[in-house]
């Protein structure tokens, strides 16, 4: 789903009323339809994580793993998975299928160091506000030569102030906005909001190194053609990159 960022703590709705924000409890619904519905995680994310989960070991942790959707989308290629999330509305649904932990990120206190081989995340670094904290988290409970696998929304879509322009040739072109500056937008979700906190590239790939992570393999992609084609107001952004994927090793 295509949204606008709004600041602000507390972004008004049509009707007048305002959203709480990061109540993942109260948005349960609304995810679980939106993740069904939005045909991108399959066509666009699933390739991504395919490749960066390459030659990982279990155990596996899905940091943030809401209702568990790419747990199950593992299961056959990596066993041993569990996931952890803030919202015991959506971990109800995972832990149907895999064991599963209700936490607040960045903390794992719950798990014992170097208690993993590989954990992964999708969409969910950028919901975070303090992701120093969460690099080092991670490297504690990742075993020696382990992997951390990411995925995000790229920093150049989701920086504040940023968006397409169409030039008048009709070139579409990406407004970088507020770029270089760590910030945080509000983001209208279903019947809430959610915090999106935007780092540049750089700042990421900085944090994990001081965390002792080992970049391996990084992959920038743009929405894929058939997002486009259903969608006509995405045309010309087929070289405009969208989605981050990164693996790390310790």
């Amino acid at each position: 789903m295509e949204v606008d960022p709004i600041h602000g703590e507390n972004p008004e709705r049509a009707d007048g009323t305002t959203s709480p924000v990061g109540d993942w409890d109260v948005m349960a619904d609304w995810w679980r339809g939106e993740a069904a519905g939005d045909p991108v995680y399959l066509e666009d994310v699933a390739p991504m994580l395919t490749r960066l989960m390459e030659s990982t070991t279990a155990p596996v942790l899905d940091l943030g793993c809401g209702d568990g959707q790419w747990l199950r989308w593992l299961d056959g290629d990596v066993g041993k998975a569990i996931g952890c999330d803030r919202s015991g509305a959506l971990l109800a649904d995972a832990a149907a299928t895999h064991p599963v932990a209700l936490c607040e990120l960045p903390s794992l206190a719950w798990l014992q160091d170097q208690a993993l081989g590989t954990a992964f995340s999708v969409f969910v670094f950028d919901l975070v506000a303090d992701i120093d904290a969460l690099f080092a988290e991670v490297g504690r409970v990742v075993a020696p030569t382990g992997s951390l696998v990411v995925v995000i929304n790229h920093p150049s879509f989701t920086a504040p102030g940023s968006g397409p322009f169409m030039d008048p040739d009709l070139d579409v072109f990406w407004r970088w906005g507020e770029y270089l500056e760590r910030g945080a937008s509000l983001v209208p979700a279903g019947p809430g909001a959610v915090k999106m906190y935007h780092r540049s590239t750089g700042d990421i790939l900085t944090s994990a190194a001081q965390a002792g992570w080992h970049l391996e393999e990084m992959i920038e992609a743009p929405l894929g053609s058939a997002a486009i084609e259903r969608e006509p107001s995405y045309a010309g952004q087929e070289d405009i990159p969208r989605f981050l994927g990164v693996r790390w090793r310790r």
